[in-house]
């Protein structure tokens, strides 16, 4: 890939090492110097927006044809994140060339450098409503799909007992209704399991900045955290679900992942994008607790939902969308 300046000259924003002000500088700093290839060279560092519990900073080396990004997990993360096993499915992305080159991983810190994508951008909500971007991103997702099992099973059924472990564990107070959102989710896995799962490896988190975009250009999907062997149809639910999909998109959906509708096929997607919002909101609500270090209320976003999980819960249809697994 090609930028406007060499890929060694840093930007006017970027801070050389040894200038740190802040925490968060400070903490990159350490892992710069630690990186024993770059030892020797002159390194400076710029912020890059988003995620909601990493530190994610752009590298750049003297010397050097490309520049770098660096993630550093955030505190808690260890709670949810099997380091291992996104090393591994971003290895595999990479190599599918649906990912970035994978340049360096320290298994203990979690530390990860990738290359720098020059010219693309996380994507926006607004970007996804195109028609174009959700077509790209399914193709992606089919792609990582027929890759071969990771074999590493943690469905959306294993996050939500999972979570539902670590909720009790910590005391959490859970919004009034969780009752029955915890006993319709019962259900939905009992009618889940009884259908028999779908595996394949999934990315399981479609959050707009994880899909990344340039014009002319391939897509591109970051942050493996949260792979795993999963059902194929939760990977395009919760898809839909995070991007308020209405019906006639969804029908789209599911006709561009599958190439076909039907009741049953949509009832799964319907029951997984609920799933979704249990796990979504349990981690949010679980956050709240051992994530302090990000300007972020975690409990209101897993409170919200949760409830949007039960308002689908009391939908007329489902039901019928249980019966129809």
């Amino acid at each position: 890939m090609t930028s406007r300046t060499p890929a060694d000259v840093p930007a006017a924003d970027d801070r050389p090492l040894g200038s740190a002000r802040t925490d968060a500088e400070r903490a990159v700093e350490s892992v710069l110097t630690g990186i024993e290839q770059w030892r020797g060279r002159t390194l400076h560092y710029a912020p890059v927006t988003g995620g909601l519990q990493n530190s994610n900073w752009r590298i750049t080396v003297s010397g050097n044809d490309r520049r770098y990004f660096l993630k550093i997990p955030g505190a808690g993360s260890e709670a949810f994140v099997d380091r291992g096993l996104a090393h591994e499915v971003a290895l595999r992305a990479g190599a599918l060339d649906i990912g970035p080159e994978v340049v360096l991983f320290d298994p203990v810190s979690g530390v990860e450098v990738v290359e720098f994508l020059e010219g693309y951008r996380a994507c926006t909500n607004g970007d996804l409503k195109r028609d174009d971007i959700p077509r790209a991103i399914v193709a992606m997702h089919r792609t990582l799909h027929g890759s071969g099992l990771l074999g590493v099973r943690k469905t959306m059924l294993d996050m939500v007992d999972e979570h539902c472990v670590q909720a009790a564990g910590l005391g959490l107070r859970l919004p009034a209704d969780w009752p029955v959102i915890r006993g319709e989710y019962e259900a939905a896995k009992a009618a889940l399991l009884a259908s028999g799962l779908d595996l394949v490896p999934c990315h399981n988190d479609p959050m707009p900045g994880n899909f990344l975009y340039r014009e002319g250009h391939p897509m591109r999907l970051v942050d493996f955290e949260f792979a795993s062997d999963n059902d194929r149809a939760y990977e395009l639910a919760i898809l839909i679900t995070e991007m308020f999909y209405d019906e006639q998109r969804t029908l789209e959906m599911v006709e561009e992942y599958y190439g076909h509708t039907d009741f049953a096929t949509v009832s799964r997607i319907r029951v997984c994008g609920a799933l979704a919002d249990v796990k979504w909101g349990l981690w949010g609500c679980i956050n709240s607790r051992l994530n302090s270090s990000w300007d972020f209320d975690y409990h209101k976003y897993g409170a919200w939902k949760l409830m949007r999980a039960r308002t689908v819960m009391s939908d007329p249809r489902w039901g019928l969308w249980l019966a129809t697994l």
